[in-house]
């Protein structure tokens, strides 16, 4: 029975819902979790990558959810010529459509409540203020009153934009991507495989993650403003006729990334977002599980807080923004400027960067020496990618 009152709504049961409303839970309110499909982790629009010591803090390992293991990762520049990269931790490809429900079960378990197939419609306002959601749950209209919502559905976040937030992405700062999931091929399982150019992938890559010895996920993710005469399935649809001619595509995901960073206004009076809606991905690679995994995890104790000190507006609620700050938001936006240079970086220097990476010891590679490489002729910028790495690590 769906209860008339919540002190937690989170929209969408993606990793990012999931952590929130676990931790909220677990902070004493009680927790209401809609999601639209009719099940969580579908559809599928995840290269499905994670690193082991981002996911261990938020669930135990299960091989029912590995795919792949992967030791490391080759890079690959516009000419072909190839570099590893090496003793950067371990990563796991995973089955999202079993993940994701793992962790859902996770919060049920904390005594969060939640729906399938339950769509929200819009934010309930009275006096001025956010006190609850409007949602069809199995095509019937309902609605449900709370203190705080927290949303957790995606990119394109409606939630952001009915609590009034300027949640617009730049072209520059949206990458458009296409991936098939590509099976009678021949790949190695045990690492990735990034692959970038100008004529390959501009402003973006290629990657092969791999979910056994003969099938992977192969996609490719573009910058919104490389995408203007050439769109990301041409450049896609190309790479894998000459890598792949003979694979059969059994599953195939359009969607958008955003790669900026985190700002102010994801938190308003009454209403959080978290996640890919909060931009909490890294600019560089795109990669959003782990980093919604902690900004959920942020998001929910903020709002377990806010229900106990019965303390509901944005003054309040901008603790979580500090705490994101402190925990990844500097780095990210460390990134987002790497990012930025990435952007136009020509063939010549993607060459020299995998010549670089030849050059260093496996035991002494870190990404460090990658991205001081990259931004080397910018002095400012090295300084704060050093920093940046002397804080992350400080922090762990």
């Amino acid at each position: 029975m769906i209860r008339k009152f919540y002190d937690v709504v989170v929209i969408g049961a993606g990793p990012a819902g999931s952590v929130a409303a676990r931790y909220a839970a677990m902070g004493g309110a009680s927790v209401l979790m809609l999601e639209r499909d009719r099940e969580p982790g579908i559809p599928v629009r995840c290269a499905e990558g994670v690193s082991v010591n981002g996911i261990e803090p938020y669930i135990d390992i299960d091989e029912s959810w590995v795919a792949a293991r992967i030791n490391h990762a080759k890079l690959v520049g516009p000419s072909g010529n190839s570099a590893f990269l090496r003793n950067n931790g371990a990563g796991l490809v995973l089955e999202r459509r079993i993940f994701d429900v793992r962790l859902c079960e996770l919060a049920i378990a904390q005594g969060v409540r939640l729906l399938t197939k339950a769509n929200a419609t819009g934010l309930i306002r009275k006096n001025g203020v956010v006190s609850g959601v409007e949602f069809t749950h199995d095509g019937v209209e309902t609605s449900v009153a709370c203190n705080i919502v927290i949303g957790a559905d995606g990119v394109e976040s409606r939630v952001g934009r009915w609590a009034g937030m300027d949640t617009a992405l730049a072209l520059k700062d949206l990458d458009t991507c296409v991936q098939y999931t590509l099976d009678g091929i021949d790949v190695n399982p045990e690492y990735c495989e990034f692959q970038f150019g100008n004529e390959i992938s501009p402003g973006g890559y290629v990657w092969i993650f791999p979910k056994s010895n003969h099938s992977a996920n192969v996609g490719i993710g573009i910058a919104g403003v490389k995408a203007k005469d050439k769109g990301p399935k041409e450049y896609l649809d190309t790479f894998v006729a000459k890598r792949f001619p003979e694979a059969s595509a059994t599953y195939t995901v359009y969607g958008g990334v955003p790669t900026s960073y985190m700002k102010d206004e994801y938190v308003q009076d009454n209403v959080i977002l978290a996640g890919d809606a909060a931009r909490q991905v890294n600019p560089i690679t795109g990669g959003g599980i782990v980093q919604g995994m902690i900004g959920g995890q942020l998001a929910g104790e903020t709002a377990a807080e806010a229900v106990k000190a019965g303390k509901f507006n944005r003054r309040f609620l901008m603790s979580y923004k500090r705490k994101w700050d402190k925990r990844l938001g500097d780095n990210q936006k460390v990134m987002f400027r790497l990012k930025e240079r990435f952007l136009g970086m020509t063939d010549g220097k993607f060459e020299n960067l995998v010549n670089f990476i030849k050059t260093i010891p496996e035991d002494k590679f870190s990404m460090s020496y990658l991205f001081k490489e990259a931004v080397k002729e910018d002095p400012k910028l090295m300084m704060d990618v050093a920093k940046s790495f002397i804080l992350s690590k400080l922090k762990k």
